[in-house]
């Protein structure tokens, strides 16, 4: 579910936006001026939230981009193995979620941590 859609223009370091089918975090965004008869051309450098995949691109400034829907949660950890089972500390769900290995190292039981539901993956980012 898109949230909002903005300008290519409008994309500044820190924005998510949607790459191909995956929400991605601008890094870099380099805007040239217009031409006699042009446009503005953007070109964004950008990272996946999940996959860490880095995209390069460019595109005219007037195109539309889509901005993911990203939800910020708190849960604590009730057991650690191939994935991290949480219990959001809202609604008292369980939920199974999949973990990088260097924050999973940090992680004990009964810890509280940040996970990001993105469109409905959700993934921990980072432990409070």
């Amino acid at each position: 579910m898109v949230l909002k859609i903005i300008n290519a223009t409008e994309a500044k370091v820190g924005t998510n936006i949607i790459v191909d089918g995956e929400p991605c975090t601008v890094k870099k965004v380099d805007i040239s001026k217009t031409g006699k008869h042009g446009h503005a051309k953007c070109r964004i450098e950008a990272v996946g939230i999940i996959s860490e995949n880095k995209k390069v691109f460019v595109l005219p400034g007037h195109d539309r981009i889509e901005v993911p829907m990203v939800d910020k949660r708190k849960g604590q950890v009730l057991s650690i193995g191939e994935n991290v089972s949480l219990m959001d500390l809202e609604s008292f769900e369980t939920l199974d979620i999949p973990c990088p290995e260097e924050i999973k190292n940090e992680l004990e039981v009964n810890s509280n941590v940040e996970y990001w539901n993105i469109e409905g993956t959700k993934i921990v980012k980072r432990k409070i």
